[in-house]
């Protein structure tokens, strides 16, 4: 073994590999109740095989989030809800805002601690010591997925880490998401998911708003309950209110 001028072993650099600190896109799944029987069932409807959205998920890494949940909340077993995850084709890694016998539970079946939101505004406030260095990058903007044909019932496009516009007719039956906006330049008849992965700043636009559902970061409205007259059949746009009270605002278009 190659011996330093210390005295002390040293170690060769590796040539096969090198680790670096990567930041990675993961969907988070907030928990709001604490019957798991109820919640498996409801993951497994919406996104299950069979489900209209079983191709939703691409294999997506996966935080579960239990800061919604009380901190009292008693232990059960993770697997079950592991593997209804897995079937939903989303990849579970990680856990935050859990309590301590939440969290050994989690390490306990392979998962990792994640910081939790609060954490990571708390480091954000902390002072921060100037680089000696400034280093520039140009990071490019999110892509942009454009559709020019008609959506027939049963079709279905998702814009995976972008916004979709969609310059023809989206009729009943038919399904579009995106991570970003979603800008609809026709009819817009079937469902529409803006901010599919917890984007609450997403929108949708469309020059006739007659939708089964819209829905942004998984707040949604379905056409069971009827549009107003001021943005039915009419250019209208679809987003968050701002107060933190995920309500849909749906409004006219103002030229």
């Amino acid at each position: 073994m190659p011996v330093s001028s210390a005295g002390s072993p040293s170690i060769s650099k590796p040539t096969c590999f090198e680790i670096k600190s990567a930041q990675l896109p993961l969907v988070a799944l907030f928990l709001k109740s604490d019957d798991w029987t109820k919640l498996c069932t409801e993951l497994l409807q919406q996104y299950g095989q069979g489900s209209e959205s079983e191709d939703f998920f691409d294999h997506d890494a996966l935080v579960i989030d239990f800061s919604h949940l009380p901190s009292d909340l008693p232990v059960q077993d993770m697997v079950p809800l592991l593997k209804v995850l897995r079937s939903c084709n989303l990849i579970p890694v990680a856990v935050r805002g859990a309590s301590a016998e939440w969290m050994a539970a989690a390490l306990a079946v392979g998962l990792v601690e994640a910081p939790s939101e609060v954490v990571r505004a708390k480091q954000a406030e902390a002072p921060v010591q100037p680089a000696v260095h400034e280093v520039v990058r140009e990071v490019p903007g999110p892509a942009t997925m454009v559709v020019d044909k008609p959506l027939r019932s049963g079709q279905k496009v998702y814009a995976r880490g972008g916004d979709l516009v969609v310059l023809a007719m989206v009729n009943q039956g038919a399904e579009i998401a995106a991570d970003g906006n979603i800008h609809v330049y026709a009819p817009l008849r079937g469902k529409a998911m803006a901010g599919a992965r917890g984007n609450t700043q997403a929108r949708i636009f469309s020059l006739c708003l007659e939708p089964e559902l819209v829905s942004i970061a998984g707040v949604y409205r379905t056409s069971e309950h009827a549009f107003p007259q001021e943005v039915l059949g009419k250019a209208a746009q679809v987003r968050l209110s701002s107060d933190g009270q995920e309500k849909l605002l749906i409004e006219p278009l103002k030229a």
